[in-house]
């Protein structure tokens, strides 16, 4: 018999980890207005994302979308425990999207005000998405099946780290998608970033892989119990190589790989939540079997999403092939 619980859970995770890649450059690239001043290059490095960064939050709104229909109590668990920087979230995002377009109607003297309209929105919906991970880690406090903590249980030393790691790996993120898209000078200021902002993310990786097993003895279990070592092992290797080759691939001047190893190890980062907290969608205590939906309304979800993925799927493939290549200074898309 079809696990429709299961299948739901590989749609959320597919479409979060899609948002993460695709959304996490362009939130990476508000973060790098911090690191470059110069105007002409701030407009180049906006226009390498201008026409795919609206397509790229679909994703939010489909893995949203998917946890509220398919595991309704894990939705109302969360959104009552993780409401305020849930809230941060969606403000950053929208006050970046403002500044976003607004910074190219600006005049002169306005625009130095939209820039860092666009870098505090894109810093804040980062942070807030790593606090939000960081307290489904940290764990969430369920009696009866209603959220028995306080709206503040997030504000903790795990989850607010775990805010300022995300926001390094998505400035890497966007540091290696610039330079895959853009040339001369803008490509090697982006590329002197990508070392110490690699070296930053294995400190932080290093950091929350030490913390999580030592705070939480069910992860400490599932990570270092036998034979879980031997299976769990490449994780961490293969982040080691994956840094290693970005590094790498930078200094030889390579443009693709940098980015596409950086997707990789993001990817391995995901890979270990994922290891960390299953069965549970709400850790620790609510698996997905016990805030699933009734099995008739995820079956009558599961007939639209299979639908509309492959068309959200088509027209972000479709967007990213026509706007591919380089970015020139000349080059605008308002």
């Amino acid at each position: 018999m079809i696990d429709l619980s299961i299948i739901w859970f590989a749609i959320i995770v597919f479409a979060t980890l899609m948002y993460i890649v695709m959304d996490g450059f362009d939130l990476g690239i508000g973060s790098l207005f911090f690191f470059n001043k110069d105007p002409i290059e701030r407009n180049v490095m906006v226009n390498t994302v201008a026409p795919v960064w609206d397509g790229n939050e679909t994703w939010l709104v489909l893995g949203g979308a998917s946890l509220y229909g398919a595991f309704p109590l894990a939705y109302s668990v969360v959104a009552d425990a993780l409401s305020i920087p849930l809230t941060a979230m969606l403000i950053g995002l929208i006050f970046r999207g403002v500044a976003f377009e607004f910074r190219f109607k600006a005049t002169e003297t306005h625009r130095p005000f939209w820039d860092k309209s666009f870098m505090a929105g894109s810093i804040l919906a980062a942070f807030s998405q790593g606090v939000v991970v960081g307290a489904m880690i940290d764990g969430i406090p369920v009696i009866d099946r209603h959220f028995s903590g306080s709206v503040m249980d997030w504000l903790a030393p795990f989850p607010l780290f775990c805010g300022v790691s995300l926001i390094i790996a998505y400035t890497l993120l966007g540091c290696t998608w610039l330079t895959m898209k853009t040339d001369d000078d803008l490509h090697r200021k982006m590329s002197a970033l990508v070392t110490p902002l690699v070296i930053a993310l294995l400190v932080v990786i290093g950091i929350i892989s030490l913390w999580t097993p030592f705070s939480h003895e069910a992860i400490r279990h599932r990570w270092f119990s036998f034979p879980n070592l031997f299976w769990f092992l490449p994780v961490p290797v293969l982040v080691l190589l994956c840094s290693w080759g970005i590094i790498r691939t930078t200094k030889c001047k390579a443009h693709y790989l940098p980015f596409l190893l950086t997707l990789a190890l993001i990817f391995l980062g995901f890979s270990g939540l994922g290891i960390s907290v299953w069965p549970n969608i709400v850790p620790p205590s609510i698996t997905i079997w016990q805030a699933a939906a009734p099995a008739i309304s995820q079956v009558f979800m599961l007939i639209g999403s299979l639908l509309i993925i492959p068309i959200i799927l088509g027209y972000t493939f479709w967007s990213y092939y026509v706007f591919r290549g380089k970015i020139k200074m000349e080059e605008g898309y308002h």
